[in-house]
């Protein structure tokens, strides 16, 4: 790609670097400032959060990760199949006799494609894509398939057949899997734990020390400290043997819990009297002895990331339920350095109740929840994210490390196979979602601990449906001795060079995201955007027109969206809520009945009222260049307090009927595709190639599981903050 700058600009560009490097010692110093001090790096793509038959996923190690490093092409990846217990042996592969139809749009041949309803061989009842045959491949039991049958299988359980502890699955089986596979393949793959959280829902965690994924070759790693976090601290995983032969101890040093640990299986079954079950308040408590016991244990190479975390709604303090802001704040509180973000923008984006959400309104949701916290997604992302003022920038005003992230919770295609293109659940690891993460590698490999220390960083960003594949974003302060308008074509310029390469901005003086840039009072800022809008298409299978966009009089094909606007989004830094203060707890209040992210309701420490959307960009004041890169900066005069900047785009305008209000926000995904399946969607799919298994009333097909998905896509980045001399101190960024 070859940027486009007028010979003036490029002259003032000039003049300004020469400036800022020989007045550099005018300018404060910080972490953020010395670009020299980083090494090389580049955005990398990956996903941490899914699941094969080892838990409730419907395919084998083997093909999960050929779908995510082969097929979608990401460049590392999680596994992370839930904690508890499985009676299935995922490590075998699929059974070779068992046919696969080919991807929809493949030439027709005498193996498919083949309409769901239609595939040849469906036995049983089952109906629509690749049955899952209760007796092939990674869909037999271990009790079966292992040569020492039940006696292999370690732990408590008499059930026939027996489960395995997910530990041993994880140590003897799951892990050498995932080695070997990423070496093979010659990308980083390891695996992690959906953890069941005492107390609350999900948690995606992982361990990686004694793990040796590719790059590392030769001798063999271990997943042991893996295994033994799945043991002590997963409430599914009610096992008492210790890990049998490991004899595990799940005390954590100087933890007054630690009395509390059960003689037998010394783990916490109950943190405090009454909650036996690890729920509640007492289940919270054990969560964060997790935390505590992974700082101890590798504080470098663990990560702790609520996933879906509005799904399961408000946090329920007598059961296990969703989490309250307070909860995020007692999480990073606890472990800065392992729990530092949030999966606000869920998996399941095809699923008919888009996310597995639920509405809060009378009645149930089947197979999902009915009382998600924001009453379901918006867009595709929950609430706590969606919402400009809300629970994330309640943690960003307090100047926290708590950043966003997106995984495909991938499970199964729901009445498809997982070699069709259609489906009605799931889509497959980056097929759908990415997290672009970087990691500075310089000249070596690409290696899982630089993995996470660029997840840990914040320099990162999540996009659904390849609406962007590249992102530059920073904030610098100008020198006085620059003219303002030469040191925004350096801004630009800067950051334009940086999409072309795939990298980030270079500069002293600017911070990316994650970074804190320290200024003094009364400077400029110069804050720089540039993405690109990969030109082409994107994994939809689809042809037809986006039926979102066709309501105003738009045909774009649903495979090639076009970014419509980005909004960049800032608020103030006030710093840290200590937790006797009233407002370090706080409430989400949604408007269910509107299916608007305003008027903002939440009460307490739940809303950050100083953040507000502070310029839209389009295509009436970017620049767009060659290759699909737009190019947008927004100066900042005479800043007197701390911030931060954040960014979000998408592909459908301001006041998209059913998708967003007049000021861009997303709007409840309910009011594209109410709950009750036997309702009209509120958007038609009128074109021919609409495909037969969206929701259908009166003959009329409707948008609705995947198209919906592919018709309504968004990209978040992670903030930026400044910190100005003499105001709040943002203690969270670097």
């Amino acid at each position: 790609m070859k940027t486009q700058f007028t010979r003036s600009e490029i002259a003032l560009a000039t003049s300004a670097l020469l400036a800022a490097a020989a007045l550099a010692s005018h300018a404060p110093a910080s972490a953020a400032d010395k670009a020299s001090a980083k090494a090389a790096g580049t955005y990398v793509t990956g996903d941490f959060h899914n699941h094969t038959t080892c838990s409730d996923g419907q395919i084998s190690m083997k093909k999960l990760i050929g779908k995510a490093v082969g097929t979608w092409n990401l460049d590392w990846f999680v596994q992370a199949d839930h904690g508890g217990s499985s009676a299935k042996n995922c490590t075998l592969a699929e059974d070779p006799i068992e046919p696969v139809a080919p991807a929809l749009g493949l030439p027709t041949s005498n193996t498919g494609p083949w309409p769901p309803a239609t595939y040849p061989g469906i036995s049983s009842g089952v109906t629509g894509g690749q049955p899952a045959a209760s007796g092939k491949g990674p869909q037999q039991s271990w009790q079966a398939t292992l040569p020492g049958g039940v006696a292999a299988i370690k732990g408590d359980g008499t059930a026939n057949p027996k489960a395995m502890w997910r530990w041993q699955e994880i140590k003897e089986f799951q892990y050498p899997v995932a080695e070997a596979e990423g070496r093979a393949r010659q990308k980083p793959v390891w695996i992690g734990v959906e953890q069941n959280a005492p107390g609350h829902e999900h948690i995606s965690t992982t361990v990686l020390k004694g793990q040796l994924p590719w790059p590392n070759a030769g001798v063999a790693g271990n997943a042991t400290l893996q295994a033994q976090y799945e043991y002590c601290f997963d409430r599914s995983d009610s096992d008492t043997s210790r890990g049998a032969e490991n004899q595990w101890d799940c005390a954590v040093t100087g933890s007054t819990l630690n009395a509390s640990l059960d003689a037998t299986a010394r783990k916490l079954t109950g943190a405090t009297s009454g909650d036996t079950n690890n729920s509640g308040n007492g289940g919270h408590l054990k969560t964060l002895e997790g935390i505590k016991w992974m700082a101890e244990k590798a504080p470098t190479t663990s990560y702790f990331v609520p996933a879906h975390l509005e799904r399961p709604g408000p946090f329920n303090p007598t059961g296990n339920g969703g989490y309250n802001i307070e909860h995020l704040r007692d999480f990073n509180n606890t472990g800065p350095q392992i729990a530092f973000g949030f999966e606000s923008m869920p998996g399941h984006q095809a699923a008919a109740n888009r996310g597995e959400y639920g509405p809060t309104i009378t009645g149930g949701v089947t197979g999902g929840f009915p009382n998600s916290t924001g009453g379901g997604t918006y867009g595709g992302t929950g609430i706590m994210s969606a919402q400009v003022g809300g629970v994330w920038d309640a943690l960003l005003g307090e100047g926290r490390n708590w950043w966003f992230f997106a995984s495909s919770d991938y499970h199964n295609r729901g009445s498809f196979g997982p070699d069709q293109r259609e489906s009605n659940q799931d889509f497959q690891p980056g097929e759908y979602q990415k997290t672009h993460v970087m990691v500075r590698k310089g000249a070596n490999n690409l290696a899982a601990e630089g993995i996470i220390d660029g997840l840990r960083s914040g320099n990162a960003w999540a996009t659904s449906g390849d609406l962007i594949d590249r992102l530059a974003f920073v904030v610098c302060t100008r020198n006085p001795a620059v003219p303002s308008s030469a040191f925004k074509s350096l801004v630009e310029k800067a950051a334009a060079n940086a999409v072309a390469k795939g990298g980030e901005v270079r500069i002293d003086g600017c911070a990316t995201m994650g970074e804190k840039l320290v200024v003094r009072q009364g400077v400029e800022l110069m804050v720089g955007i540039a993405v690109r809008d990969p030109q082409g298409t994107n994994n939809s299978p689809y042809t037809f027109a986006n039926p979102s966009l066709r309501q105003i009089g738009a045909t774009q094909p649903l495979n090639a969206p076009v970014l419509d606007h980005v909004d960049l989004i800032g608020g103030n830094v006030t710093g840290y809520r200590a937790t006797t203060d009233a407002n370090y707890k706080g409430t989400i209040v949604p408007n269910v009945a509107t299916g608007l992210l305003t008027p903002n309701g939440n009460t307490g420490g739940a809303r950050n009222d100083s953040t507000t959307v502070r310029k839209v960009f389009n295509a009436n004041n970017w620049t767009a260049l060659a290759d699909g890169v737009r190019v947008m900066s927004y100066k900042v005069s005479g800043v007197t307090a701390s911030q931060y900047f954040r960014l979000r785009g998408t592909n459908l305008p301001p006041a998209t009927p059913n998708e967003t209000d007049a000021d861009g926000n997303p709007i409840l995904d309910f009011k594209v595709s109410p709950n009750d399946q036997a309702v009209a969607g509120t958007i038609p799919c009128n074109d021919a190639g609409c495909p037969t298994h969206l929701r259908t009333v009166g003959g009329v097909k409707y948008s609705s599981f995947d198209v919906a998905a592919w018709a309504d896509l968004w990209f978040y980045s992670n903030p930026v903050f400044v910190q100005v001399s003499g105001g709040t101190v943002v203690a969270g960024a670097h």
